[in-house]
């Protein structure tokens, strides 16, 4: 088992989620982050100086899948969320993290049968 954190545009949203269903991941969680990387965020000036950084607000999915979706989740993350036919920067990164247990809550299932 693995969880994937996409972390990826808002206006890609409905995209990725669409190229997900299309590759049969229906069970996601979606969060509302913010952060910066290779943008370096937003600076805003005022009165001619520079007021901070502003951190950029991106879109967070957490997607616990078994060994065989692993793939094609990543495919469909990376065709939904990328800008164009190359990307550009700040469409975002995929995290595959290794998942020791899953729990269903209502039934006590476990590992993959609870995914």
């Amino acid at each position: 088992m693995k969880l994937i954190i996409a972390i990826i545009q808002p206006s890609k949203l409905e995209d990725v989620i669409a190229a997900l269903s299309e590759a049969e991941v229906v069970r996601l969680t979606v969060m509302d982050v913010q952060g910066f990387g290779r943008q370096k965020g937003e600076t805003e000036y005022f009165r001619g100086r520079e007021i901070g950084v502003r951190l950029i607000r991106k879109v967070q999915l957490q997607i616990a899948v078994n060994e065989a979706f692993v793939e094609p989740t990543i495919d469909a993350i990376i065709r939904g969320g990328r800008t164009g036919e190359k990307g550009e920067i700040g469409d975002g990164k995929i995290f595959v993290l290794p998942l020791d247990d899953c729990v269903r809550i209502r039934t006590g299932e476990r590992g993959g049968d609870a995914i």
